[in-house]
């Protein structure tokens, strides 16, 4: 059997300790190529660069970084520039996320975008992400990822010895429990839980009076639900979740209160 082939990216940046550690969990299980932005592109959604060249800086075999670039730009270059339009990848994965990318925070992920794309583009695709020990953000290199390298080292087998689950244009969304191999319960199929967002915005001035603002992370917090258990609390009870999510976002069950409404 030929070996695989995966292309990975991540939103936190070519240097991010998550990215070495799927790096390392997946080159027993197929061939890598890595094409991460240059700088942290946290919370830049599914932004493609239309405004200005970019460009592909080798950081070793198979590795580049791009000046400049989202995640959406380096999955869309790198599955056109670097891969044959005839071989594409087996697999895109976009992590290993530093933080939760649940609820409507995938609409902001950037590590969620560079899945998406991938869909856009033709190819299956995973985003992971490892929900943060408050207590361990200031010293990240202290985290211990075993658990988010079991699980994707368990999906990506799975995948590959079977096929992928879901049908076109459909991620599979890990969020990644902050506990140990030993503490975790096991694996949720999840639905994607309600947010609750507030105002963390920050209004300062610099030595010369000027007034710039600074945007911070809201507390992870979330609505209740007592139906399909969703992302928020599988994780919060100690299990990796797991979210299908489409591409598709058509309020089907308005359609008709809709025609009503206009007509």
């Amino acid at each position: 059997m030929d070996r695989k082939n995966i292309l990975i990216t991540n939103d936190d940046g070519y240097e991010a300790i998550g990215l070495k550690y799927l790096i390392d969990a997946l080159k027993p299980l197929a061939n890598i190529t890595v094409v991460a932005p240059a700088t942290n592109k946290s919370a830049c959604s599914h932004s493609m660069t239309l405004t200005q060249p970019l460009r592909f800086k080798s950081v070793d075999d198979d590795f580049y970084k791009l000046e400049d670039g989202t995640p959406t730009d380096c999955v869309f270059l790198g599955l056109h520039n670097i891969y044959p339009q005839d071989q594409l990848p087996d697999l895109v994965i976009s992590g290993i996320n530093l933080g939760s990318n649940m609820g409507e925070d995938i609409i902001y992920s950037g590590t969620v975008a560079g899945a998406t794309e991938a869909v856009l583009q033709g190819v299956p695709a995973i985003s992971i992400s490892q929900v943060m020990d408050e207590n361990l953000k200031a010293n990240i290199n202290l985290w211990d990822f075993q658990l988010a390298v079991k699980t994707i080292q368990d999906i990506v087998t799975k995948i590959f010895q079977n096929r992928f689950p879901l049908d076109k244009r459909k991620i599979l969304n890990i969020n990644i429990p902050p506990c140990s191999i030993q503490q975790s319960l096991g694996i949720k199929i999840t639905k994607a839980g309600y947010r609750i967002f507030g105002n963390d915005s920050h209004r300062y001035q610099d030595p010369k009076g000027n007034e710039f603002h600074w945007i911070g992370v809201h507390p992870l917090l979330w609505e209740r639900s007592d139906d399909k258990i969703c992302d928020f609390e599988a994780v919060a009870n100690n299990y990796v979740s797991i979210s299908p999510i489409k591409l598709d976002m058509t309020s089907y069950d308005d359609i008709e209160n809709l025609n009503k409404w206009i007509g």
